[in-house]
């Protein structure tokens, strides 16, 4: 437990909440930033701070007298700009250890073309993030995870508003449950800067197809899957396994497991664990 609040940016996202959740139950207390102030009264614990980390407006102030900083804001575009606010704030703010989520792969999946970034961007952006952080002289960590089941699950079931969906073929994925990594992350925090740590990645790997294809099952829906080969040096390093981390798939809660819990079931209600 530290004696200052532990900041989280994007405590308001998907991983966020959830790290905010197991550093209160830990009896630590949480300072939220982001833009918008999160739905609903806050905790006792908890408190939150404006700032807008795209255009660094507000970031010092809500960093000012944070000794730990997790890091869980991102977006499809822009990550490295947000690092470099962030960490300019924590320096200033005397900040000692940075907690970073990244993505597997994101030293890994070329950006050398406009395709190639207009796909998959998202990696180049989460290395550029990465390497801002690793040079700022503040303590830092940083973990790659897998591809979240909510990621997955939204994919998903954007593709099922088509009545034929096209799959991109050879594209598989090691799907990990946000929570496990949220838990990693709070271990990371309460404990000393670690630099780059193991990878945390999901039990399984599956195709894109096998994903689809057992969601639209679970979810009672029928669709034509149509193949779809990807042109481009990332999609080509995505069919080799580049997203993949086989030898960390230290994750437990399965795609089938998820499914279960968050789908509504064409006979009932949602199940939810």
């Amino acid at each position: 437990m530290t004696h200052q609040p532990i900041v989280v940016t994007g405590g308001t996202g998907t991983l966020g909440r959830l790290v905010v959740d197991r550093l209160v139950a830990g009896g630590n207390g949480v300072r939220i930033v982001s833009r918008s102030a999160p739905a609903g009264d806050l905790r006792p614990e908890v408190t939150h701070a404006a700032a807008d980390l795209t255009t660094g407006h507000g970031v010092e102030d809500a960093l000012t007298g944070a000794e730990v900083v997790v890091h869980c804001a991102g977006s499809q575009t822009g990550d490295g700009d947000k690092a470099r606010h962030l960490v300019a704030a924590a320096r200033a703010a005397g900040v000692r250890h940075l907690v970073n989520i990244s993505v597997v792969g994101a030293d890994r999946v070329p950006q050398t073309g406009r395709l190639d970034r207009m796909m998959f961007g998202y990696f180049g952006s989460k290395l550029e993030a990465e390497q801002v952080i690793s040079r700022s002289g503040i303590g830092w960590t940083t973990v790659r995870a897998t591809q979240f089941h909510d990621l997955m699950l939204m994919a998903a079931q954007g593709m099922a508003r088509l009545p034929v969906v096209p799959v991109p073929s050879g594209l598989r994925f090691q799907p990990v449950d946000a929570g496990e990594v949220a838990d990693r992350l709070v271990s990371l925090a309460l404990g000393a800067p670690a630099g780059l740590v193991p990878d945390l990645a999901g039990p399984e790997v599956h195709t894109l197809r096998s994903l689809v294809g057992s969601y639209l099952e679970v979810a009672g829906k029928h669709r034509l899957l149509m193949p779809l080969r990807l042109p481009g040096r990332a999609a080509a390093a995505f069919r080799s396994g580049a997203n993949l981390s086989p030898d960390h798939a230290t994750g437990h809660r399965t795609w089938s497991d998820f499914l279960a819990d968050r789908i509504p079931t064409p006979d009932g209600p949602t199940v939810r664990g």
